[in-house]
């Protein structure tokens, strides 16, 4: 779990980075392609982690 969360922090870090980024240049962050990809990097993460509990949840 914990390479997961790390995993994550730094997927979520670059997404931050590209949101800052296109809103200093002026971008709409939905018209900013590589924000949008790791949107959805972060995204699927999410859902990676959910599963995982909902696993654990149901091995007890």
């Amino acid at each position: 779990m914990k390479e997961w969360s790390e995993l994550f922090e730094v997927e979520k870090q670059k997404l931050n980075q590209l949101g800052n980024e296109s809103l200093t240049d002026g971008i709409p962050l939905h018209e900013n392609d590589a924000l949008q990809d790791q949107s959805r990097r972060v995204d699927e993460l999410i859902v990676q982690l959910h599963k995982r509990v909902r696993l654990k949840r149901r091995s007890r």
